[in-house]
């Protein structure tokens, strides 16, 4: 007890003024730790005078307890403030020394790639440009009379169920993330005049898991023809043309009975690549058929008096076959490497 400092204010003034000397001394962090090491910390003046304060006479406690508090708490703002001053500083010196020109020439230049998509897309548009036929968009937020209702969609369709659907809600404005690109067609019918011949190009949703052959998001080609006089020769001309186009001359398409709400009749269509890894194969490609008349109807069209064909397929189920990539989730991941084995395209 004999040992402990006496508590006098000019002793506590001393040892605040060693530390506000110490303080405003320290000109880096490192400098002020130490500072804040002998003059804040234990075994410091103002620790030991603290300490002190349980050694008084009970009368003498509160007042000693007034100086050392008001002593400490001077302290540990002037320690705050000049703290906040050098990180400050500290701060601006590692971005001055950090900086990066962005205006200067770069010492290493890396190419870039467009992704194999994007250009399979414009590849399949060009075609169906290059044929006369006008290229159709429609929103990706879609009504569900435009995405079901009006193509045939019985109301207990299993498509309509929330395990195959995104649905919006609130649920009952019956908006969807659409399904598939074919509101465009219905959009189309509505708003040009007849006869159209309309390719759409665009991303779809559906509530699929990610894996190497499904994706939850992804991109289809889906077209329509309506006139006078159209039949399924029209169709497989059409869907001939755009094998050959993407697969190469030797390409063939084969058509197989079955049913599609919004086309009647309605096949599956495959497709012959000759240029196969491993040789010549039949690959299934998508599906089509004669435009169903109670989809016409819904466009206020008289199937009597013109008929129409449709067909759709998915962008990345093309590319993955044509290419032989065994894993979708590689489309997705933004790896320029998988862009770059397609080569630079402008």
């Amino acid at each position: 007890m004999s040992d402990a400092p006496q508590i006098t204010e000019s002793a506590v003034e001393a040892a605040v003024a060693a530390a506000l000397a110490a303080i405003a001394a320290a000109g880096d962090s490192a400098a002020l730790k130490a500072a804040r090491a002998a003059h804040s910390a234990e075994g410091s003046p103002l620790a030991d005078f603290n300490a002190g304060i349980r050694d008084l006479p009970g009368d003498q406690k509160a007042a000693a307890g007034k100086l050392v508090g008001g002593a400490r708490a001077r302290v540990n703002e002037a320690f705050a403030a000049q703290e906040s001053v050098i990180l400050a500083a500290e701060e601006a010196a590692q971005l001055a020394t950090e900086a990066i020109d962005v205006t200067a020439v770069p010492t290493r230049w890396r190419p870039g790639a467009r992704h194999p998509l994007s250009l399979l897309m414009e590849q399949m548009g060009d075609l169906f440009t290059s044929m006369g036929w006008e290229i159709g968009e429609g929103p990706e937020l879609e009504h569900e009379w435009f995405n079901f209702d009006a193509l045939n969609f019985d109301e207990d369709h299993p498509a309509r169920a929330m395990q195959d659907t995104f649905f919006v809600e609130p649920v009952d404005r019956h908006l969807v993330l659409r399904t598939h690109t074919s509101p465009v067609q219905i959009r189309s019918l509505l708003s040009r005049p007849l006869p159209v011949y309309v390719a759409a190009l665009g991303q779809v949703y559906r509530t699929d898991e990610l894996d190497a052959t499904h994706t939850p998001v992804f991109h289809q080609i889906e077209g329509i023809a309506v006139d006078r006089g159209i039949t399924m020769a029209n169709l497989r001309g059409t869907l001939e043309h755009m094998a050959r186009s993407l697969f190469g001359e030797g390409a063939q398409i084969r058509l197989r009975p079955n049913f599609f709400p919004f086309t009647e009749p309605s096949a599956e269509m495959d497709v012959w690549q000759p240029n196969a890894k491993g040789g010549a194969r039949w690959v299934e490609w998508g599906g089509c058929g004669m435009v169903n008349p109670n989809v016409l109807r819904s466009a206020g069209i008289d199937p009597d008096e013109y008929q129409g064909f449709a067909f759709g397929m998915g962008v990345e189920r093309t590319l993955q076959f044509r290419n032989e990539l065994n894993d979708m989730r590689d489309m997705v991941e933004g790896d320029v490497r998988f862009s770059r084995q397609f080569g630079m395209v402008v």
